[in-house]
């Protein structure tokens, strides 16, 4: 074998010691191992940040299902109650995640609004109402981007967690810009 080979083989080849070491060190952080660093909190704001915008989410869908009225706003307020339902199911996600990373989801109603990247929505008209849900939706696929990027290579699961909720709001956002154009 020549010394090129040798070489790439070493390069693919853990750190058994290096392995144990994290493994063993303060078991009661679970998951995390002391590789997440200086980073952990940064990115526990960040999941609050965004968990407090999918509160928001929910509690705007849920009033937008339950105030909807017009010919065509059945069919759209049943959409509007499922999309409320998965942002939901995003805020569980990110709300056990940030308790995985040894953080606190901070679900306190003082300071949602504030801490959330989306608005809240009192529209009376369905045209409003989806314009909206809309505009929210793209502020949380900017803001999903942005986190992404940001965390990079520091956290591959929180990544994935938040390329996953970022296609569902892609699908919204498509979804809503179709009902408005109807």
């Amino acid at each position: 074998m020549d010394m090129h080979t040798q070489e790439h083989q070493r390069s693919f080849t853990l750190d058994k010691e290096a392995l144990r070491t994290a493994a063993t060190a303060d078991l009661d952080g679970g998951p995390v191992t002391p590789s997440y660093g200086p980073h952990r909190d940064a990115i526990v704001k960040l999941l609050n940040d965004a968990l407090a915008t999918e509160l928001v989410c929910v509690l705007r869908y849920k009033r937008h299902y339950f105030t909807a009225d017009g010919v065509t706003s059945p069919a759209i307020a049943d959409e509007f109650l499922v999309h409320a339902n998965e942002e939901s199911a995003h805020a569980d996600k990110i709300a056990e995640r940030i308790v995985q990373l040894g953080g606190e989801p901070d679900f306190s109603p003082a300071t949602l609004q504030q801490r959330s990247h989306a608005d809240y929505d009192d529209s009376k008209d369905l045209k409003s109402m989806i314009r909206a849900n809309l505009v929210a939706e793209r502020i949380a696929v900017e803001s999903y981007r942005q986190m992404i990027h940001l965390i990079g290579d520091q956290d591959p699961t929180t990544r994935r967690m938040l390329e996953e909720i970022l296609a569902d709001e892609e699908e919204h956002a498509d979804e809503l810009k179709d009902w408005l154009h109807r």
